[in-house]
């Protein structure tokens, strides 16, 4: 890294673990508030809050019932892309895509961060994906956004309505995908942030500046901002970023990246990640890397069932309280007519053990790591046999079976991969799916985690851990997952 920011200014690990992708980043007085991407996923658009950008608390989601958000048609890695967020005259104002039910951007809006969050604002008539939203001092509104390079226009945020003709903004320096813009002023400038080189191994921040939001825009000469792409840094993929003011003046900026794991080509499992790192203006203006944000070590987290559907949990194709009831004996997961119904929450630790006690009697159904619904590891119940299987695309294997009536606690633990560190047969991981018997656990089988990748699956989420059903109504006595990280 040449004119980038030096590997020892990045951090190493993430302020908000798991699938937690494209992050904007505001501040009210001493708070700040980060929202990400949730594709497929309902509830969307998890908002974060945090005092010092390292320790983040989720207070709710933007789109939190189906109004605004219509479930059908959002096929896996669809639904809502990347988001903007932003405090102006006293309100939260977010805006973003879902990419299956256009035309156009939506734009929501709130007095309180944790919501409620209005029903949505259609911009019909911009295109792309990933709008920004600003504001300058008197008081027009630009949105700005990713369609082969980055367009902007005039909006009426209450209507929808643009109110110029879209205009060619910047097409970043070169690199493949323009796209993410980002507005904002530091200081005399305003500085239009963007990722390139795509969400992969490529990707990096570019930045630009104007003495106007509406440009034109002079590329920084020092660009990339930042990237990890060509170094043995443990956080790959980094870009997409946010910046915002801290109290003190100076800055910070948020982004996402990957922690791959296994030998070559390396795979990732638990999503794209957000990261944080100081920002300051150089002699010439630019803004530069200063520093890493990040945590000592980062938390081990749990998942419990208990009195209520936790905040954090999603469901694919469905709202989690839509599927899943209260009973007197714990939970009850019903499937959705003909389609098999998931409900769960993110993979937030490298390593984990989930447990649930199930009872089939009602229905088929049961426990399941995945990234999406034909790449995943389901250890499932039917009133007469507990099996383990996995999905890979197309292909679908039965690990093991054991015969078991009556309720029955069935297990999938992701452990270290048992292959040595340069053996190419080492992927990033092992899940391990077993029934807990009287006599203890009982293996039914094990599946390389490299399957249940980024890299072989594809889309843009992470790995997910919860509770299906495919048949009827499963009843769910108890659930547990517990995470932790590797040994440093």
């Amino acid at each position: 890294m040449t004119d980038e920011a030096p590997a020892s200014l990045l951090p190493t690990r993430p302020v908000l673990s798991g699938f937690h992708p494209d992050p904007s980043v505001c501040r009210v007085g001493d708070t700040y508030y980060l929202v990400s991407s949730s594709f497929e996923y309902a509830p969307g658009l998890p908002i974060h809050r945090s005092t010092d950008l390292i320790t983040w608390e989720l207070v709710g989601h933007a789109l939190d019932r189906p109004s605004q958000l219509p479930r059908a048609g959002a096929g896996y890695s669809g639904g809502i892309y990347a988001p903007t967020l932003r405090h102006h005259d006293g309100r939260f104002w977010l805006v973003t895509t879902n990419v299956s039910d256009g035309p156009g951007h939506l734009l929501v809006t709130a007095d309180d961060a944790a919501g409620p969050w209005s029903e949505p604002v259609r911009i019909p008539d911009a295109g792309g994906i990933d709008p920004d939203i600003a504001w300058d001092d008197a008081g027009t509104c630009y949105l700005t956004w990713s369609d082969a390079g980055i367009w902007q226009v005039v909006l009426d945020p209450t209507s929808g309505a643009l109110l110029s003709p879209p205009y060619r903004l910047w097409s970043g320096t070169g690199g493949r995908h323009p796209e993410g813009p980002h507005l904002q002023r530091l200081g005399p400038w305003w500085f239009l942030m963007i990722a390139e080189g795509g969400t992969g191994e490529g990707h990096a921040v570019s930045v630009a500046r104007s003495h106007s939001p509406a440009g034109p825009f002079e590329g920084a000469p020092h660009n990339p901002l930042l990237t990890s792409r060509g170094t043995a840094l443990p956080v790959q993929n980094t870009g997409h970023a946010d910046v915002v003011e801290r109290p003190d003046g100076t800055w910070a900026a948020l982004y996402l990246g990957v922690r791959p794991d296994g030998y070559f080509p390396g795979w990732h499992v638990l999503g794209r990640e957000t990261y944080a790192v100081t920002l300051d203006l150089d002699d010439e203006g630019w803004p530069r890397v200063t520093g890493p944000l990040e945590p000592d070590a980062v938390a081990p987290v749990s998942a419990r069932l208990d009195g209520e559907v936790p905040p954090d949990w999603v469901g694919a194709g469905v709202f989690p309280d839509q599927a899943l009831t209260r009973t007197a004996d714990g939970w009850a997961l019903a499937a959705q007519g003909d389609d098999r119904v998931f409900v769960g929450h993110r993979q937030r630790n490298p390593l984990l053990t989930a447990r649930a006690e199930l009872d089939a009697a009602g229905g088929t159904g049961g426990l399941e790591i995945r990234l999406d619904p034909v790449h995943a590891v389901t250890v499932e119940v039917d009133g007469t046999h507990a099996r383990a299987v996995a999905r890979v695309g197309s292909l679908e294997s039965a690990l093991g079976e054991v015969a078991a009536d009556g309720p029955t606690t069935v297990e999938l633990r992701v452990v270290a991969s048992p292959h040595p560190q340069y053996s190419p047969r080492r992927g990033p991981d092992e899940i391990v799916a077993s029934v807990l018997g009287a006599d203890g656990p009982v293996e039914l089988g094990r599946l390389d985690g490299r399957y249940l990748s980024t890299e072989v699956a594809g889309g843009f989420t992470g790995r997910l851990v919860g509770l299906v059903c495919s048949e009827g109504t499963l009843g769910v006595r108890s659930y547990t997952c517990d995470g932790s990280e590797p040994p440093a």
